[in-house]
């Protein structure tokens, strides 16, 4: 059984289409990537899951059927807009928001003293909100998703504000509730995020999933769309190309789909004051992808869409 089935979901508000036609599953066990540019759907598909929207089009699955109070209990929610109470000391802001998911007192106040200890929080246990950095309120926040070990957790930016130490840990607590048998959808910007941990994602653009499977039949689908370069030159404004980065020394091309790699090395071979030492097809990043996708316009029609 999903734990969560979302089937052409459509949702309008007045003259807007935020959602035109969205669909995908997530299995148990499983961390799901939702990707897309800003504005592309993402936090109002997330709303209907949550039951904040009704769709006005399209069917929602959640732990096996429609959304209801003691299911509400089962999911640990971080949305884009933070929810802490700031003038209210941490440790009993935590405590009563694991006990409106139908933990008991005494229960939350014990599990609470291991995440404290685990995030480096528990100096903090009796300060206000307010009085910590952002990093510790993003940790907080993981804290409150997880205090109540639900079944489905739905992480919207979750490495916001955490530097590279909290950041390796909030990806290894993931694991480890994945691990659990836990499904987790994960809505970020950070493409190599999503490339570490997602087995598999849907990138969403103007309100359409575009994109959608696991992550590496995805990249093997755009194979071709990125050459890497060694050399000396002006390597910017190619034909066919979209970006162009430097990475190690190297020169990183995502380009355009259905560009023809070869056609790119001949326009470079053709520049004057170019020259090439090395050029290869190089297997193209979420980034890569992403960029394609969304910049080409492309509706799924020759890659990765269900």
């Amino acid at each position: 059984m999903h734990t969560v089935e979302v089937s052409h979901l459509a949702k309008r508000f007045g003259d807007i289409e935020a959602v035109v036609d969205v669909s995908f599953a997530i299995e148990p066990g499983e961390i799901f990537g939702m990707l897309g540019p800003n504005g592309a759907g993402k936090t109002t598909t997330i709303r209907m899951m949550m039951d904040i929207f009704k769709p006005d089009a399209g069917s929602i699955s959640v732990l096996g059927g429609p959304l209801d109070l003691p299911k509400k209990r089962r999911i640990g929610y971080l949305p884009e807009e933070r929810g802490l109470y700031k003038d209210q000391k941490l440790g009993a802001t935590l405590t009563y928001l694991a006990m409106l998911k139908g933990l008991d007192q005494k229960t939350a106040e014990g599990r609470l003293g291991q995440w404290l200890e685990r995030f480096d929080l528990t100096d903090y246990r009796q300060k206000k909100v307010e009085e910590l950095s952002k990093g510790m309120q993003q940790k907080a926040q993981i804290i409150a998703t997880l205090l109540h070990e639900p079944d489905l957790i739905v992480i919207d930016e979750p490495f916001s504000g955490l530097d590279p130490v909290n950041t390796r840990l909030v990806k290894r607590i993931f694991e480890e509730q994945r691990d659990a048998g836990r499904s987790i959808i994960m809505s970020t910007h950070q493409m190599y995020q999503v490339e570490a941990l997602c087995n598999r994602i849907v990138l969403i653009n103007e309100g359409r999933s575009v994109l959608y499977g696991r992550v590496e039949e995805i990249k093997r689908n755009f194979a071709g769309n990125a050459v890497e370069l060694k050399g000396q030159g002006d390597f910017t404004e190619i034909p066919g190309v979209l970006e162009t980065r430097q990475l190690n020394g190297s020169w990183h091309l995502a380009l355009e789909i259905g560009a023809d790699p070869q056609d790119v090395f001949r326009a470079l071979a053709n520049r004057d004051g170019v020259k090439i030492d090395r050029f290869e097809l190089a297997e193209p990043s979420l980034d890569d992808i992403f960029i394609s996708v969304v910049q080409d316009g492309n509706h799924g029609s020759e890659a990765g869409h269900v």
